[in-house]
Formats: C-alpha cells, sequence, structure tokens
C-alpha cells in the first residue's frame, strides 16, 4: 500500500459531505417560455458574441466559477451555485448538475439550488447579479499596475463568491474590485453599454433557431436508423460505440458547423427525444429499450471539452466491416448490473477484438483525448500519475491472433475488473488491494501469453508497432501534462522525451473505462483515490510494454531511470513482471542508446503517416526559426523552470505558437508530495506552431523579428526578476489594456490554423507575475 495513501485518508474524517440525489430528469417539468424573435435574434447576433469573448473564457468548464456556464444560453437561464463541482473530499457522491442532462428548464434547476444571475420579470437591475458585476468593474476599474495586488485570490482552489440578488451590496462593500470580469481588464464601453441595455429589457436568452438544411435531415436519420436496429448484434454494437463517443462532438460532412451528442433515449426515432440521464454511461437505464439518438448541442465549442468526431460514409463502411461483417453471433444482450457493466471485456464479449481495437486506433488521438480533455483532468492530483511529457504507440492490430486473443481475454476478463464497479465506496484499502492483486495476476499471465505468441513468431519485426498502415495519422501522439490539465496531440512533438507507452487493446480500453467511461467527477474522496491509484498500474503497463523492446541487459537500468526514489511496492511490481517476459528480438542494436535508436526507428517507420498529417504540419516550424527553436528546446533547468508551463503567443505577421514547460520527476508513483520528487534541474520547454494546451498560464507579442532576441532572453533567466523583465518587455499580462485585443487576435489566429479542433480558450489559470 503506498506509504501516503494514510496522510490522504486523515483529510476525509474532516471533510465535508454533500447527499447524494436522484439523478433522474424529470422529464414531465414544463418547458421555459419562448422568448420571441426579435429577443433571440438580439441575443445571439449582440449579446452572445461578447459573453464568449469576455465572460465564456472563465465560465465554460466544468470548474466554471459559482458553477456558471456561460458557453449555452441554457447555463445562462440556469444560474449560478454556491457549492462546487470539483471536491475532492466529499465522503458521498455529489448531486448531478450536467447542463441538458439533470434538468430540463429554469424550475429543475432552481428545486437544485441553482439561483438567478439576470432578472427577466421586468425588474430593472438592482437585483440583477450580473448587470451589478458589470457595473461594480466601471465603477471601480481594475489597478492599472503590472501584477494584481494580493486582494485578488487567483487559484483555482480559491473560496469562491457567489453572491445572490439579495447579497449584492454585502459584496460591493467586501470586494470593490471584484467586478467581472474577474482578474482582467473591464469591458469596452460599448460592450459594457450594450450588455446593460440588454439587461435593462430583460435579459432574454435561448439558443439559436435550429434551421437544418435537408442535407442534415437526411444524414441525422441515417444514422440513427444505423444505431437503432431491433436486431442484437445491433443493440449490442450500438451501446458500444455510445460508451465510447457519449463525449463527442459529432458532425456530418453536409454541415459541420452543427454539433451532436450520442444520447440514450427512452423514446425511438422519429419521437421527441426523452434523455435517459444517468451518472456514467453503463449504468442502468431502467427501461426495456435504449435508444441512441443524435441530440443537437447548442453550446459554444471550448478547447477544453472539443472533441470533433466525424460521421461520414466512411466511417459507417469502416463499422460495417468492423462489427457486422464477421461470422459471429450475439445470443442475448449483457446485462446493466454494475459488475458487469463496468468490465468492457465481460459486456462486449461477443464483439470481435479486432473490430474494437481498429475502431479505437483509428480516431486513437479522440480515444486518448477523452481522458485528457474529460472531466478528470482537473486537479494536480488526478494528473500527477503522468509525466510532463511523453510519446505513445500502439500494437498493430494485424500482430493480434483473433482467436487466441479473444480466448486469452475470455479466460481472463475477470482481472481486468475496474474501479468503477465500487462506486461511491466506503472501503478505498479493502477494493485497493483487491485490485492490486488482480492486476499482478493478470500481469503474470498476460507475460505467459505474450511468451507463448514469441514462440510461435520467432522472427518478430517492429511491424508489430502499428505504423497508421501508412495513412493514418493517430499512429502516434504526444501527451503533455500542464500541472492540473493536460493535452494530446498527433505527431512526435519535441524532444525525446524521458518516458514512452506502447499501448495494445486491452490497455487502451482499460484507460477509457478508468477516466472516461467509469470516472465520476461527482464522485467521493475513494472513488476519486481508487481510479488515482489504478491509473498507477496502467501508466506502468504502458511503460513497460515500451520498455520491452528494449535488450535484456538494459531494461532494469531503463526502469530504474525511471522509477529512482519510488516505493519498493512498485519496483517490486516492476522487477516481477518482467523477469517473466522474454525478450522481444525486433531491432539489431547497433549503439549503446538503444531507448534513442528505438525512438529514431520509430520515426522512421512512421514518417509516411505523419509527415503527410495536416494536424503535424499545423504544429510544424517554419525553416527560418529552426535553430532559434533548437535553441529554445535545449534550454534546460532553471531557465525553464522560470517559463509558464503553457504560454501562447501571437506573431501578428505568421499566426500563434504555443511553449510548454515540462516539469522533470523522479517518478510519478505517489499522489502526495509531489514537491519532492521534483528534479527542476531537468526541466526544458517544447515549443509548437499553433496552439497545445487549452489553460494557457500566459500570453506574449512579438514580431517576426523578435524570435532571435526572446530566445536568448529565454535562456538567460536565472532569477524571478529576469523573468519579470522579459514579461515586461513581451508578455501581455491581466492588467494589460491590450489584454483583450491579444486575446481576440489568439483565438482568431486558432480558428484560423487549426479550424478542426478549435476552441474558446480557458483563463483561469492565467499567472499574476
Amino acid at each position: 500500500m503506498p506509504k501516503l495513501y494514510w496522510i490522504f485518508m486523515a483529510i476525509v474524517f474532516v471533510a465535508g459531505c454533500k447527499v447524494l440525489e436522484n439523478n433522474q430528469t424529470d422529464q414531465d417539468s414544463p418547458p421555459d417560455p419562448p422568448i420571441t424573435a426579435a429577443q433571440n435574434l438580439r441575443y445571439n447576433t449582440e449579446i452572445r458574441p461578447i459573453i464568449e469573448a469576455r465572460c465564456t473564457v472563465c465560465h465554460g468548464c466544468y470548474d466554471a466559477p459559482c458553477q456558471l456556464k456561460l458557453d449555452a444560453a441554457a447555463g445562462l437561464m440556469r444560474g449560478a451555485h454556491k457549492s462546487k463541482v470539483y471536491d475532492g473530499a466529499r465522503l458521498l457522491g455529489g448531486e448531478l448538475t450536467r447542463l441538458f442532462e439533470d434538468g430540463n428548464n429554469t424550475a429543475d434547476w432552481r428545486n437544485k439550488d441553482f439561483y438567478p444571475v439576470i432578472n427577466n420579470e421586468g425588474a430593472g437591475l438592482e437585483n440583477n447579479v450580473l448587470a451589478q458585476l458589470l457595473l461594480l468593474k466601471q465603477q471601480n476599474p481594475q489597478p492599472a499596475t503590472p501584477v494584481l495586488p494580493e486582494s485578488f485570490d487567483l487559484g483555482i482552489n480559491r473560496n469562491q463568491q457567489c453572491p445572490k440578488p439579495d447579497q449584492i451590496a454585502d459584496y460591493r462593500e467586501h470586494y470593490p474590485l471584484w467586478g467581472m470580469p474577474y482578474g482582467l481588464p473591464g469591458l469596452s464601453q460599448e460592450n459594457h453599454d450594450t450588455l446593460i441595455a440588454w439587461l435593462e429589457d430583460g435579459g432574454y436568452a435561448a439558443a439559436p433557431p435550429y434551421a437544418p438544411s435537408p442535407e442534415l435531415v437526411t444524414e441525422q436519420a441515417r444514422w440513427e436508423r444505423f444505431f437503432n436496429g431491433d436486431d442484437l448484434k445491433t443493440q449490442l454494437v450500438s451501446r458500444y460505440l455510445y460508451e465510447h463517443l457519449f463525449l463527442a462532438n459529432l458532425t456530418f460532412d453536409t454541415d459541420p458547423d452543427h454539433h451532436f451528442k450520442l444520447v440514450r433515449s427512452k423514446t425511438p426515432p422519429g419521437q421527441p427525444i426523452d434523455r435517459i440521464a444517468t451518472r456514467r454511461p453503463f449504468d442502468n437505464p431502467h427501461v426495456d429499450r435504449v435508444y441512441y439518438r443524435l441530440w443537437r448541442d447548442p453550446s459554444t465549442a471550448l478547447t477544453k471539452s472539443n472533441m470533433v468526431y466525424r460521421l461520414n460514409d466512411n466511417r459507417m463502411a469502416k463499422w460495417q466491416q468492423w462489427f457486422f461483417k464477421g461470422n459471429y453471433k450475439v445470443s442475448e444482450l449483457p446485462t446493466y448490473e454494475l459488475k458487469v457493466a463496468s468490465n468492457p471485456f465481460a459486456t462486449f464479449a461477443e464483439l470481435p477484438i479486432d473490430g474494437r481495437y481498429r475502431f479505437l486506433l483509428d480516431e486513437a488521438e479522440f480515444t486518448i483525448m477523452n481522458f485528457i480533455k474529460g472531466p478528470v483532468c482537473r486537479g494536480q492530483v488526478a494528473l500527477n500519475v503522468i509525466r510532463d511529457h511523453f510519446w505513445v504507440f500502439f500494437i498493430s492490430p494485424d500482430a493480434l491472433d483473433t482467436k487466441s486473443g479473444a480466448d486469452f481475454l475470455a479466460d481472463n476478463a475477470h482481472y481486468l475488473a475496474l474501479p468503477a464497479e465500487a462506486g461511491n465506496t466506503f472501503r478505498p484499502l479493502h477494493h485497493w488491494r483487491q485490485y492490486a492483486k488482480l492486476q499482478k495476476d493478470y500481469m503474470e499471465v498476460r507475460a505467459d501469453y505474450v511468451n507463448q505468441r514469441i514462440e510461435q513468431r520467432p522472427q518478430l519485426t517492429l511491424d508489430v508497432i502499428w505504423d497508421g498502415d501508412g495513412v493514418n495519422d493517430n499512429a502516434a501522439l504526444t501527451i503533455f501534462r500542464h500541472n492540473d490539465s493536460a493535452s494530446v496531440t498527433r505527431g512526435l512533438i519535441g524532444p525525446k522525451p524521458k518516458t514512452s507507452w506502447v499501448i495494445d487493446y486491452t490497455l487502451l480500453e482499460r484507460i477509457h473505462y478508468l477516466l472516461v467511461a467509469g470516472f465520476d467527477v461527482y464522485g467521493n474522496v475513494s472513488h476519486q483515490l481508487l481510479s488515482r491509484l489504478y491509473m498507477d498500474f496502467l501508466r506502468i503497463e504502458g511503460e513497460m510494454n515500451f520498455v520491452a523492446f528494449l535488450p535484456k541487459d538494459v531494461q532494469d537500468q531503463q526502469l530504474a531511470h525511471w522509477y529512482q526514489g519510488a516505493e519498493d511496492d512498485i519496483n517490486d511490481y516492476l522487477e516481477h513482471y518482467l523477469d517473466r517476459l522474454s525478450p522481444l528480438h525486433v531491432l539489431e542494436y547497433q549503439t549503446d542508446e538503444p531507448r534513442d535508436e528505438l525512438l529514431n526507428r520509430l520515426n522512421v517507420q512512421l514518417d509516411p503517416a505523419l509527415n503527410a498529417s495536416p494536424y503535424v504540419r499545423q504544429l510544424a516550424w517554419p525553416d527560418a526559426l529552426r535553430e532559434t527553436f533548437n535553441g529554445l528546446q535545449a534550454i534546460r533547468g532553471q531557465a525553464a523552470t522560470l517559463m509558464p508551463e503553457v504560454s501562447h503567443i501571437w506573431v501578428p505577421q505568421d499566426g500563434v505558437y504555443s511553449i510548454i514547460r515540462t516539469s522533470a520527476h523522479s517518478n510519478v508513483t505517489s499522489m502526495l508530495d509531489e514537491s519532492s520528487r521534483r528534479r527542476p534541474e531537468n526541466d526544458q520547454l517544447v515549443i509548437t506552431k499553433g496552439i497545445v494546451g487549452s489553460h494557457p498560464n500566459s500570453f506574449w507579442l512579438l514580431n517576426e523579428a523578435d524570435w532571435p532576441v526572446f530566445g536568448k532572453d529565454v535562456a538567460n533567466l536565472k532569477t524571478p526578476e529576469d523573468y519579470r523583465i522579459l514579461r515586461a518587455r513581451f508578455g501581455i499580462g491581466r492588467t494589460d489594456p491590450n489584454f483583450w485585443e491579444i486575446s481576440d487576435a489568439i483565438h482568431s489566429a486558432y480558428a484560423e490554423q487549426q479550424p478542426q479542433r478549435a476552441g474558446l480558450l480557458d483563463f483561469n489559470r492565467l499567472e499574476n507575475r
């Protein structure tokens, strides 16, 4: 058991708790009264653009202050709440407050203690929270100092002040400088006047009218027919697809501007959607028949959650091939009993594993992005299970023996139980021991299985690593951790990282069901603890899969480097598996740096798929700046440490760039006391064109000619004062009068350079130094 576990658990007994309430939406609640066409036009053409550019950038995600989500008009009408979604110390699971899922109208949200922030009942501005906070900012402008005073609490875990209409006077007295936008420059007079006039007239808001083209209507109907066939095979396949796509922003080629969510409904196609809202996508729907429907999402795209997935003829053809062409039958539908439903290897045992794996690989970035961009990626404790920078490769589906693989999974699925089956448990110690034993046993039988496969194929080559079939740029991914958030992108970005992963089908599936389908952001402390601890096993498995390709005599040395100072039980676990595994002779190594040699060979093998990738090209360096950027990426130690974790740089002549600081650690095996494992002398920088990182820590303004000077100045950073001088020269801070101009320019360049994934950035991590 990790030695810091008991320190963490001590927190539980002094923590507050929330009462778990019914998570089903009252589908019979009357809808909100409609607004007039003129009011709708006014909101969507004049008001919404201002709210998105100036408000949603801080009020978009699960961790929006006071749960005031402004990425949709429904969030504005819902209002605010005193409690936080992210509460890592609650004893009971929290009440579900997911917009569009856990409430149908304003009355539903008022019953869940959300209070209004606008007043559309004709009572003027006096009790209008939003209007009063805007006016407070105008009356008390933000200090024109390089750094905001300490009276501004800008930490993401700050005690939030969420005044209700009758508490505004007290708020004004105690926090006169805390008008909105909080901790950022005020609105222009024109924008301010526009919002105030709208609020005086009632502040009516609604989603824009939905007028789909005939082609879009036809496509939506075609796909809903596909998802809702009556035969058992289709029902099982659709359940599998839903549990992997429920977070996706689904689009059609006929009209890619409209985004849809795949949802479960009590009603079949052709009838209004009667959404089934459950805590997790595999929870019991309590209906005889589930229908999978395409619900149009009116929300604004946010970088943090924008995961586009296209539905088109090519996709349909692939799914038909992978899931319906095989000679197999589905004898009966699996139960929704939690022990079965939380284990995909039991639930979907009758579906071909080759098809399941190819489905996950075909959009591997999306598959991984679900846990990188999903609600689990909030908070340092949730993310310190992964390194700050690593590359990911995949075992080729062609290397699988479909029959033996299916038999192996059928015989050993019980070892692959996941923490979701425990729910909001009060016995984390018992369950941790249980899952640790299951994982250890699984790694033993897996090693034996791999050894048998090696004996059957003695002439292994590097072709066992998926090359994207020469065309799919999902073949290699780069993952960055930014302290309490993370990013993933296609391609091999940055210098060679300290660690790399090799992922096979069972590992990829478990990551999804641990951190996406099975993770409950509203769950209690034990659920979140178990999820974090189990992810240790999965990270180790991915890293050991990579190490297995190295010569046997350097494997222990490599793992010792990756796990410096790790606890004894982790080292025993590593040694236990590798001692059982036969060497994978895929290369005849020619150098005394086999890790680098392997990465170089993989880079060459994957080059045909990656070189032509528009996603990878969007992040490529201009040739004229290669020397400067190489110099920046060669920086190691204090100069890198002084830089923010995520910097976005606006170059008027050339668009937007990102600089990511990768923070080095001796190991990432413990969830607490991360500072003791930091190795800042090994910190580095990675620079890319385009946007990487949805939560920028800083903005910068450079001209093309400034790059060499900027690079030299960064390399010479030695003290915080040096950094302040650099910021004064090139930085755009929270108090900069040009802040909103630069923000708009960065978002515009982002949309132009990376249209497939662009969305609004989240400003809650912007630094104040």
